[in-house]
């Protein structure tokens, strides 16, 4: 923590209270004649059309789905529809002063949040920038498709445009926004400032955090609306975004022009259900959702109540609250009462509830009561707003007929095409910077004590004659990532990192020591200890634009941020067709000697989940090769450490580890020593232990190992293992993680089906125990050691003469181990 902050005992520990501001609760109370000095006629009017253009997409799901047909089209859609059919003002009010700079997330239930940002941009934005968006967005293949047969102007295209890209999207089709591959709960239209939603309940409440931090970091325009249900308000991820979006640090410790709360509004759109639990008097305790503001810092986030059945009530608390974050007060917490006539979906019979509820709210309709108090203003006439509710479903049936037609809207032609998906995956690009401007920096590189440090150090661990060089002269495994970190900060002007302890610390085991000094406080800075909101804000900034270095400090804390790791990071390149990066390295350090929960080798979890890539160097000279890779690619890397040997030397490639930029391919594993006689292949730090089996190997029994150092989990190059195989007919697997359902089993199938015909004898996995990691005295017992190596090459693969077997590796004892869970 920094030292500048002086935690004084003397103040902390005076007797008071602490007193809450008030939070207001529906405090609007303008009629429209009121409202005349502040709307056109017009905008009253396009208010309107936005709610009855919400309500009809969804009354027109709402059909499809329990119907299987609108306005007699027939059509069956087996995909999910979320509806948010009473909730139309509160969208609509939200969009209204939003501009394409400002970006919306939403949940699984946002369709109208799509419409109405998308029609916000509409009325904003000039023809040729709406026509510039059409045009360029997909080569202009929804804009093809849309104009034909048109005859209105520009604005009336586009949302032709909006209407059938949302549409085609929720239908699975190759023409939607996103490919298809999004679908109805993951649409979203970057151009129009509409961001991913998302299926997970609360999922967007840290992600929406990050890209505020980018806009903050990177000085960008705009606000950003996470939106979120009052459901969510149980969900860690929102808890810890609320946390990680008031941090005092904005405000106490970054200058300048940094300085200043995070541009956000937490906009709960508080329909009083969770599927199908009521929030308020059942599963939970707010009573009112503003209320929560109150606990999270001294403005008690802004936080207010405003009725969601008014749109001109939210446009009126949007205003303000977006002129508070203008002057950098944010964040802001609103809560907007409203209301889903809707079941949870279409096939929830709304049983929990009762008919009296519901029509009691219907009577007080959001749209209903709008129309009729512009008619009673003398803003519009019934016959004018009758026609803008017919002129609406013509829109609605013009789009359904063209999103269901086969030639005009295909699926992705996976029979034609089988590895369409598989190519949408990674991005696989090379950029040494995200943004081309000028870097914040505190001083030129080399002046840099650290950087002038390493310049004197021994960069390969052995003299001319074999001897190593001392630990303190040895250029080592953690100045190799350090190095490659620093060079991208003077390269990158987007790339921020952070974490727990991770600036005037220097970092976990020091890797970062050097770049306090180097680096303002916007782009390296501790965060809370709140792993979800670590990885879920570095997914929101990564998908704006930037480029990112989130830390977990250990492994074994993957499970604390789960769902952002296996749900988000891996999935948004895809199912946005493409159209979003993902450049996220993950630093994650393996650790031993403290037990059962910081101890554990998880590279088999974050290996399993499609759409990341995995690496784990365990020599400097490929840990800097690597990092740099990393963090010049697009895509999400986890990239694992061990905390056994950053204070290693470079042992490997002799002509030490080179000063300058270079690039390691991920993929391509590394023959760290030849032989001809069997073959160890080892994940993480186990190439160690692996190296020593293979001196025994030699020195007592005559046989010569090749020790192969994976390096990349994912992707994989299997070629160099397989020659590997072909001249020794026999392999060993190992690494530092749990046996059962490890990658080491899938590396094992791979080669005894890719190498069947040159292998002796089957693969042979070597992983550390299936029980809880023990304490540091204990570890020799469950971590692979040297002898488990020889023991099981004796008993698996070909006897060794007069060996003696310290551990069971034989066929029963595997059945027993089995039989037993362990």
């Amino acid at each position: 923590m920094p030292k500048s902050q002086f935690i004084d005992p003397v103040e902390v520990r005076k007797p008071g209270s602490i007193q809450f501001k008030e939070i207001p609760v529906n405090q609007y109370n303008k009629s429209i004649e009121e409202e005349k000095a502040n709307f056109s006629n017009e905008e009253f009017v396009d208010i309107f059309h936005d709610m009855a253009l919400i309500r009809e997409f969804e009354t027109m799901l709402n059909l499809i789905k329990t119907k299987g047909e609108y306005e007699g089209i027939e059509y069956n859609h087996p995909g999910p529809a979320h509806l948010s059919i009473g909730q139309e003002s509160a969208a609509v009010g939200m969009a209204y002063h939003l501009g394409v700079e400002d970006f919306i997330f939403g949940s699984h239930r946002s369709h109208g949040e799509i419409l109405a940002k998308g029609m916000s941009a509409i009325h904003n934005m000039s023809d040729d920038e709406l026509m510039d968006v059409m045009t360029n967005f997909f080569d202009g293949t929804i804009l093809n498709i849309v104009k034909e047969g048109h005859e209105g102007n520009v604005k009336s295209l586009a949302r032709r445009f909006l209407i059938y890209g949302t549409l085609a999207e929720i239908f699975a089709r190759e023409t939607g926004f996103n490919k298809g591959l999004g679908g109805s709960m993951h649409a979203f239209f970057t151009p129009f400032g509409v961001y991913p939603n998302n299926a997970i309940v609360g999922g967007s409440g840290d992600i929406a955090v990050g890209a505020a931090l980018f806009k903050k970091v990177n000085k960008k325009e705009g606000i950003v609306v996470a939106n979120i249900g009052d459901a969510s308000m149980a969900c860690g991820p929102v808890w810890e975004g609320l946390a990680f979006a008031s941090m005092d640090q904005f405000e106490q410790l970054w200058e300048g022009a940094y300085k200043g709360g995070l541009p956000i509004i937490f906009n709960i759109m508080n329909n009083q259900y969770g599927m199908g639990g009521q929030t308020c008097g059942e599963t939970m305790g707010y009573d009112i959702a503003a209320r929560i503001g109150a606990g999270v810092n001294r403005d008690s986030m802004h936080a207010e109540r405003v009725d969601g059945y008014n749109p001109l009530a939210v446009i009126d608390a949007y205003k303000r609250k977006m002129e508070l974050l203008k002057n950098k007060k944010g964040p802001v917490l609103l809560d907007v009462l409203t209301y889903r006539y809707s079941g949870h979906s279409p096939s929830d019979a709304s049983s929990y509830r009762s008919k009296e509820e519901v029509e009691a709210w219907e009577k007080q309709d959001c749209i209903a009561s709008y129309a009729s108090e512009l008619v009673g203003a003398g803003v519009a006439k019934e016959a004018e707003l009758a026609d803008i509710k017919a002129d609406i479903v013509e829109l609605m049936k013009y789009a359904m007929k063209l999103a269901i037609d086969d030639k005009v809207s295909p699926h992705m032609d996976m029979e034609k095409y089988p590895e369409l998906i598989g190519d949408m995956m990674f991005s696989n690009e090379s950029l040494d910077k995200m943004e081309d401007r000028e870097v914040e920096v505190n001083h030129p590189m080399e002046e840099n004590p650290r950087v002038q440090q390493l310049a004197k150090k021994e960069r390969f661990a052995f003299d001319a004659n074999g001897k190593p060089f001392s630990k303190i002269k040895q250029y080592q495994l953690r100045d190799g990532i350090f190095e490659a970190v620093v060079d991208r900060f003077y390269k990158d002007p987007t790339l921020v990192a952070y974490g727990e302890e991770n600036r005037d610390w220097g970092g976990a085991f020091a890797v970062y020591r050097g770049l306090t000094e180097a680096l303002p406080y916007n782009r390296l800075f501790n965060s809370p200890i709140s792993e979800a909101s670590i990885i879920g804000t570095a997914i929101g900034y990564a998908m704006c634009g930037g480029r990112v270095i989130p830390e977990i400090m250990y492994c074994d804390f993957l499970g604390r941020c789960g769902d952002e790791v296996f749900n988000q990071m891996p999935k948004w390149q895809a199912m946005s067709g493409n159209v979003i990066k993902m450049p996220v390295v993950v630093r994650v350090s393996v650790g031993s000697k403290y037990g059962a929960q910081h101890s554990q080798d998880w590279t088999s979890l974050v290996a399993h989940i499609p759409g990341l890539k995995v690496v784990f160097p365990v020599t400097p000279y490929d840990a800097k090769g690597l990092m740099n890779t990393a963090l010049q690619g697009t895509d999400p890397v986890i990239f694992f450490e061990s905390q056994r040997i950053y204070d290693i030397g470079e042992q490997f490639h002799e002509g030490g580890v080179p000063e300058g930029y270079y690039e390691i391919p991920f993929g391509e594993p590394d023959v760290k020593r030849e032989g001809k006689d069997i073959t160890i292949l080892t994940i993480g730090a186990t190439l160690y232990r692996a190296l020593e089996a293979a001196d025994k190997l030699k020195e007592e029994y005559g046989m010569e190992a090749e020790v192969i150092d994976a390096r990349s989990i994912v992707p994989f190059n299997y070629e160099k293992v397989l020659e590997s195989v072909k001249k020794t007919g026999r392999i060993i697997i190992s690494g530092d993680a749990n046996s059962r359902g490890s990658f080491l089993n899938d590396m094992a199938r791979n080669i005894t089906e890719l190498a069947f015909d040159d292998l002796d004898a089957p693969p042979v996995v070597v992983g550390s125990r299936n029980w809880i990691t023990p304490a540091h005295e204990l570890e020799k017992y469950f971590f692979p050691q040297v002898d488990w190596f020889l023991d099981a090459i004796h008993e698996k693969i070909v006897p060794l003469k007069k060996h003696v077997v310290k551990n069971n590796y034989t066929n029963a004892e595997q059945i027993r181990r089995n039989k037993l869970g362990i």
